[in-house]
Order: structure tokens, then C-alpha cells, then sequence
């Protein structure tokens, strides 16, 4: 599946850019995209990998990833049945769900490609995507989304009376969404084209798997002490209290608010106002609040609760992250393959001509025009859905009907051919199977969903 597209993107590129005069463009877009895949993703990311890998590593070895996936296990076996219940995997994948859920996409990358690695060591045709690879990219294209916080700061920005509006509608949106993906991924994987050779099904599961993918055996840790129960307990305490008083302290709260827009979003997207603190439901501040402590008291109660179980942790931190870098560049192939031809396809005007042709068929349905550039390009590239989103919102006002479906589509929606090239690359995965349809079916429900709700919400 993935060849024919990629071989199509590029094709079409060099076609529409020769009929419009615009072959220039494809080839700034290519060379521009090229650097890009290295240089601001790649390469970055590898610091990201070895702090989450090195953070995952402690979990591990003290046992709370094991204790989640017990905590998860009826869900998780019906979703993953292939991956056995004590498998390091189920836990990555768990807390990489969680992740995405919260909106804290720097830890959601690294810790689904944990997952993916996990999941490789369980592989029997390596170079193929298994069930469980292929139902973990489903979900993570269609993740259930508490709060879309990056469309809430640019609507904010741009003067919103309620940039909050869209919480409730990207939650539904993003509902359906799993649903369909889900339900397409456990229904194509029987499909004859995605079938896997029962054959080469029947071999071991170590066959052809990389040492370095290969998933480490774990030693049970030593059991916590009274005292280290007390100091556990203290600092769960402590957490809780903080925790409390941002969401119910109304400048508490829009104190951390600002702190997150400044951590999370770019230079280029203007800091909003401090919101009104009565236009905040609990449940909202809840969330905000919980968002903005996960990542510093995840970094801090992983090594402490590891070194109450007598874990080792700067040494196991380590051991941990030294994967990080050859993670990223394992990737790089398969990322530079992807946004090359993205950039050619972009850069020869393949988008505005697929919105030309397209708008005379949708705009009866009740799909605005308006929105066509923002839901063809998210399925290729974040940054450039940003930059349409923040445009269209400032040409048509925050508060638009055409505004509040774009940030619902936004918040409800993946970038999937990135997260397919950047997860299925990190384990050299070439044959994606039916990961690809599922998820581009879960993100045409999640565009369908999106603006059927709002229109019955606010139209």
C-alpha cells in the first residue's frame, strides 16, 4: 500500500508541477523536506528517545509496567492478543495512549516507539507488520483526545470568546474516530491482500529480530521497604495537594495555562490571554492541570519509585537511553522516503487542485470549502496544518462556525503517514499490511464526525 502512494505522490508531483509551470517549487520542496526529515526531526528527537527510553527503563525494572499492563489487561487482550500479558509491550503501549490522550506529544513519540520495539521482538516475519503493530498505529492515528490544546492556543490567540468550545466536540470526534479504526483494523486484517504467509507465521519469533530490538529480561525488584512505602505515600501526598490547588486556584491555574502555551507551542503562535477562570468547567481545569504536571512528576516519581524497589537507577537510566540515537537514526530513511514526496506533491499544487475539484461536490453536504486544504494536508504534515489552521482562523475569525470545525478536525485528527514512517521505520518495517487504510479510514471519520457535530452543535 504505502509503495503505490509514495510512488504516486512523487509521480503526480513531477506531472501537475510540468503542466503548471511549477517544477521549480517541487524541487525546492524536495531538497527542503530532506533537511527537514533529518535535521529538525531526527536528530532532535534523539535526545526526547534517550530521556523516555532511560525513563521507561526504570519503570520497568521496578515493575510498574507490569503492574499497569495487570491493571489493563481485559481491554488490552481483546485489543493485542498476540502479545502476551507480561510483555514489556503492553505496558509501553498503555502509557504511550495516556500520553496522547493528555495532548504530551514529546512523550507519546518516544514511548510508542518503545512500543514498536517491543512489539518487533514478537515478530515472525520481520520486515512485515504484525496485528498488534498495525491495531497500536490505528489507535495512536485516532487517539481518544481529552484536550487539543495546541487548536485551543491558537483560537485563543487569535481573541476567541471561548477557544475552549472545541474540548467537547474534539472529545466526541476523536470517540468515533478510535471506534472506526479499530473496527477497520480487526476487519481488514482478515482481508486475503493483508494476510500474513501462514508459513512464515510458524516461525520463532526471534528469527531475523536485530540484538538491539531484541526486548532485555527484566529481574523482579527487591520489595519496597516500610520506610520507602511512608516516603512513596509522602510524595503522592505532597502531588495530590498541589494538584488540588491549581484546579481549584483560579490564578493558579491560568499561571500554569501560560506556562504550558510557552513550553508547548512555537514562537509563532502568540501567547493568549489569561482565559476568564467561570468559562472553565472542573472537569476542563482538571484535565489542564493534569496535563501540566504529568511530565516533571513522571520524571520524578519513575527513579524514585525505582529506587525505593532497590533498583540501580542511574545505571539502568543509561543502559536505558543509549537506544535513543540509533532509534533516530534508524529512521531517517524512512522519514526522508516520506516527506520528500510530500514536499514535491505539495510544492507542484497538487493540494489546491484536489480543493478545486473537490469543492463543487462537498459544499452540498455541508463541508466548507474552506476547510479542504487543512484536511488533505493533515494526514501528511503537522506543521503545514498548523500554518493553515492559524491562517484560516485569523481570515475567518476564531469564533466562526468554519473555525471551530477546522479545530475540531485539528484536535481529532494525526498527521498518519508521519507517524506510520516514523514508528514501522524505527523497526524497518516495509510492508505495512492494512495500517495504512485503517488509519486514513479513522481519519476520514474523524473529518466526517467533526463537522456533523458542529454543525448540529453549532450550526
Amino acid at each position: 500500500m504505502l509503495n503505490f502512494i509514495w510512488l504516486g505522490l512523487v509521480v503526480l508531483a513531477v506531472l501537475v508541477g510540468a503542466a503548471t509551470g511549477r517544477l521549480p517549487e517541487v524541487t525546492a520542496g524536495a531538497f527542503q523536506m530532506a533537511d527537514t526529515a533529518v535535521m529538525k526531526i531526527a536528530l532532535p528527537l534523539a535526545g526526547i528517545m534517550a530521556l523516555w527510553l532511560g525513563v521507561m527503563r526504570l519503570a520497568e525494572c521496578s515493575g510498574l509496567v507490569q503492574q499497569l499492563a495487570r491493571a489493563l489487561r481485559a481491554p488490552m487482550r481483546w485489543l493485542f492478543p498476540e502479545v502476551p500479558e507480561n510483555h514489556p509491550a503492553m505496558g509501553a503501549m498503555v502509557m504511550n495512549m495516556a500520553a496522547n490522550m493528555l495532548g504530551l506529544a514529546n512523550a507519546a513519540t518516544p514511548l510508542g516507539l518503545r512500543a514498536m520495539r517491543d512489539l518487533e521482538s514478537l515478530n515472525r516475519v520481520p520486515g512485515t507488520a504484525t496485528n498488534a503493530m498495525c491495531t497500536f498505529l490505528a489507535i495512536n492515528t485516532s487517539s481518544i483526545q481529552f484536550l487539543p490544546t495546541t487548536a485551543i492556543a491558537i483560537m485563543a490567540a487569535a481573541g476567541s470568546r471561548d477557544p475552549t468550545v472545541i474540548v467537547g466536540t474534539a472529545l466526541l470526534a476523536t470517540l468515533c474516530s478510535t471506534i472506526a479504526g479499530v473496527t477497520a483494523v480487526k476487519w481488514m486484517q482478515g482481508w486475503k491482500t493483508f494476510r500474513i504467509d501462514p508459513q512464515l507465521a510458524d516461525q520463532p519469533a526471534a528469527a531475523g529480530v536485530p540484538a538491539e530490538i531484541a526486548v532485555p529480561t527484566l529481574v523482579e525488584p527487591a520489595p519496597m521497604s516500610t520506610r520507602g512505602r511512608v516516603v512513596l505515600w509522602v510524595f503522592l501526598g505532597i502531588f495530590a495537594a498541589l494538584y488540588l490547588w491549581m484546579v481549584v486556584a483560579p490564578s493558579g491555574y491560568r499561571e500554569a495555562t501560560a506556562a504550558v502555551h510557552q513550553a508547548i507551542f512555537p514562537e509563532s503562535v502568540a501567547q493568549p490571554a489569561a482565559a476568564d477562570s467561570s468559562s472553565l468547567n472542573l472537569a476542563l481545569r482538571a484535565i489542564g492541570t493534569l496535563s501540566l504536571l504529568a511530565v516533571p512528576c513522571l520524571l520524578l516519581f519513575f527513579p524514585l519509585y525505582a529506587a525505593l524497589r532497590g533498583v540501580k537507577v542511574y545505571e539502568e537510566f543509561v543502559d536505558g537511553a543509549k537506544d535513543g540515537f540509533q532509534i533516530a537514526l534508524r529512521i531517517i530513511p524512512f522519514l526522508v522516503a516520506i516527506l520528500v514526496a510530500i514536499g514535491m506533491f505539495r510544492g507542484a499544487g497538487g493540494i489546491e487542485a484536489l480543493k478545486s475539484a473537490l469543492a463543487p461536490l462537498l459544499t452540498p453536504l455541508g463541508f466548507p470549502p474552506d476547510l479542504l486544504p487543512m484536511v488533505l494536508v493533515r494526514p501528511l504534515s503537522g506543521s503545514a496544518t498548523m500554518g493553515i489552521f492559524a491562517e484560516l482562523v485569523g481570515r475567518l475569525g476564531p469564533d466562526s462556525l468554519t473555525s471551530i470545525m477546522a479545530g475540531t478536525i485539528f484536535g481529532s485528527t494525526e498527521t498518519t503517514f508521519y507517524v506510520i514512517a516514523v514508528y514501522f521505520g524505527s523497526v524497518a518495517i516495509r510492508r505495512t499490511r492494512h495500517a495504512v487504510p485503517a488509519g486514513l479510514f479513522a481519519d476520514f471519520i474523524g473529518v466526517v464526525a467533526s463537522v456533523i457535530i458542529c454543525n448540529l452543535m453549532f450550526g
